[in-house]
């Protein structure tokens, strides 16, 4: 009886031995071929605060595109940084304005709802300030 209870635990301990060792090669397989997943793309998130040269540049972007609202706001002084939601709402309301005042072009003129030239502006307005979502 001891003998079986011995060889049993014997056994068992080696098949767990087994197991261990398989288990982190076999998880690994199947892996290389594996799609990427959708969200692998990685964006950096925005800064808590822009420079005032930052934004200033990037309003004179969007008003030498023909954005009125970009136009109309006041350029910042006075401050050493400025909460990036000055710039997100900046680059929002620009975004909205092309893309009201470029809803009728043929969409091979269009990139984002906007004409290209605009969406060039808005990107790079945002690049200017260091925002990537808005």
């Amino acid at each position: 009886m001891k003998l079986i209870v011995r060889t049993g635990l014997a056994v068992a301990a080696a098949v767990g031995a087994i197991a261990v060792a398989v288990a982190p090669a076999s998880a690994a397989i199947g892996t290389e071929n594996a799609p990427a997943a959708a969200s692998s793309h990685a964006v950096a998130a925005n800064p808590k605060t822009i420079k005032p040269a930052a934004y200033n540049q990037a309003r004179s972007i969007l008003a030498n595109a023909g954005s009125q609202t970009a136009a109309k706001s006041h350029p910042v002084h006075g401050k050493d940084d400025v909460p990036v939601s000055y710039g997100t709402s900046l680059l929002a309301a620009a975004r909205d304005e092309f893309r009201q005042a470029d809803r009728h072009l043929p969409a091979n003129q269009k990139k984002s709802d906007m004409s290209i030239p605009h969406y060039n502006a808005i990107h790079s307005a945002a690049k200017a300030m260091g925002i990537d979502r808005w």
